[in-house]
């Protein structure tokens, strides 16, 4: 007999396969075993199935005979590898770019997850048509959408589609992987990599051994033709990828698309990259025409802000390679009944819970009949601790009914003593402050004593401009604040 179905046990979190269901799997989780219907081959099977090609000339799964009979691969010397990145394929969107790292590397898979609506195979397409234009042929797999609807969503934020360009509405893996065989893509998309299946198994497109064994034959695909792979993948009500967790191990790069459907802003964020940085964002506006690039984020952001309001405070973070200015707001009201509230929205709860008790204990505030509200506008969520002094800043506004004023920035991490810590990249962080005109920096007296000479070459020059200078205000600790503000 070529092949036998046994059944196997496998969890849908980290993959692990038994032979028996077990309550808890070996990575920690519970209930998550399914049962799946597995392929096993006989030796003689697997000989034939790697012997050579098939009747219609594609090469079967796994590898060829060429590469068993050839024996181990040989080594080479590091130092001769070439480095690919010379190699990155230009996708037309800087942005994207941006957080790909530079690029798409051939022969990578890139796995891009987002809520439904949120503009993922918006920007997908948008790259395709670029990428057809000026590096050649691009092939675009839907086992959602239809041919027609495709188009219709290519001529609205296309325009002009070049004639290499393809669409396949397919679900069948050996099915794809043969059309990859004849027409070998300069770039492969498929969308979405739930709705994928193999004929070689019994069970249901979306499930772990689906999952698996299409991934595993779209890594053969991008690395035999050396193309990249781009893969769309569905995320649930928490914003967790739908489905097994092992294609985010098989795949090279994994970007989240976040925002709200009722905003234009779109954030593009790299969650893994072996091929750059994963601190990287990518700003979009949506539009008519399609995804706009925002390449002045800190000006979008600040446009809104009201001048001298209560609560509000403009902080700083370096993302990547660039700095970021945002807007953090604070809301602190009286309690009525119950416990008080303390929500926030782009910062860690736990991190918003230790600030208010650095400040109920080193300055004093009493919050514990206060509900707290924070929110970083914009729907950012940076990362590290920059912005611990804006937040305890916007609370002690709200609470104290004081204004902090628009053109003050302030940043730097708290410690639970109240000291405030130095952070990187001031340096950066003060010339994009001096280039919006802010006038004040409030940050940790470390760093304020390293940009000194920095800040006064700034001022030299904005004095010779007729503008006002940058003015470094360096704190120890919080407490310090009651007399600054």
């Amino acid at each position: 007999m070529a092949k036998k179905n046994k059944t196997v046990f496998v969890c849908q979190e980290c993959g692990y396969e038994s032979s028996k269901w077990m309550g808890q799997c070996i990575c920690g989780a519970w209930n998550s075993m399914v049962e799946e219907k597995a392929i096993d081959f006989d030796t003689e099977d697997r000989r034939r199935r790697t012997s050579s090609r098939d009747g219609a000339g594609r090469e079967r799964f796994g590898m060829s005979a060429g590469a068993i009979n050839s024996g181990a691969g040989k080594p080479v010397k590091l130092r001769q590898v070439s480095s690919g990145e010379k190699d990155r394929i230009d996708t037309g969107i800087g942005e994207l770019n941006r957080v790909l790292g530079g690029g798409l590397v051939p022969g990578s898979l890139t796995l891009i997850s987002g809520e439904p609506g949120i503009g993922k195979s918006t920007i997908i397409i948008q790259a395709a048509a670029h990428i057809a234009y000026g590096k050649g042929t691009v092939l675009y797999v839907s086992g959602e959408e239809s041919e027609e609807q495709i188009k219709m969503r290519a001529d609205r934020v296309c325009g002009q589609l070049s004639d290499d360009l393809f669409i396949l509405a397919e679900t069948n893996i050996e099915s794809i992987s043969e059309v990859c065989m004849k027409l070998k893509p300069r770039f492969l998309i498929i969308d979405s990599i739930q709705t994928m299946y193999s004929s070689e198994l019994d069970s249901a497109p979306g499930s772990v051994s689906q999952v698996r064994v299409c991934g595993n034959e779209l890594m053969r695909i991008g690395k035999v033709y050396n193309i990249p792979v781009f893969i769309v993948a569905h995320v649930t009500k928490s914003g967790d990828l739908a489905g097994p967790r092992i294609v985010e191990h098989m795949v090279d790069c994994v970007l989240s698309f976040s925002g709200e459907r009722s905003h234009e802003m779109r954030i593009l964020r790299a969650q893994k990259n072996r091929f750059g940085t994963t601190s990287e964002i990518g700003a979009f506006e949506m539009a008519e025409e399609g995804l706009i690039e925002i390449e002045n984020l800190s000006g979008t952001l600040l446009e809104e802000m009201e001048k001298d309001s209560e609560g509000s405070v403009v902080t700083a973070v370096y993302e990547g390679t660039r700095p970021l200015v945002l807007e953090v707001q604070a809301l602190t009201s009286q309690t009525n009944i119950g416990f008080a509230r303390r929500t926030s929205i782009g910062v860690e709860n736990s991190r918003l819970n230790m600030i208010l008790a650095v400040l109920e204990k080193k300055m004093g505030l009493s919050l514990i009949n206060q509900d707290v509200y924070v929110n970083i506008v914009g729907g950012v969520r940076p990362e590290g601790t920059y912005t611990d002094l804006a937040v305890a800043l916007a609370v002690y506004s709200s609470y104290k009914g004081k204004a902090i004023g628009s053109k003050t920035i302030a940043l730097g991490e708290i410690g639970l003593t109240g000291d405030l810590r130095a952070v990187q990249n001031g340096e950066k962080i003060l010339k994009e402050a001096a280039k919006l005109g802010f006038e004040c920096i409030v940050l940790p007296v470390r760093n304020a004593q390293r940009l000194k000479k920095i800040s006064a070459e700034i001022n030299d020059r904005r004095k010779a401009e007729g503008i006002a200078g940058v003015q470094l205000i360096g704190i120890k600790n919080i407490a310090e604040i009651q007399r600054l503000f």
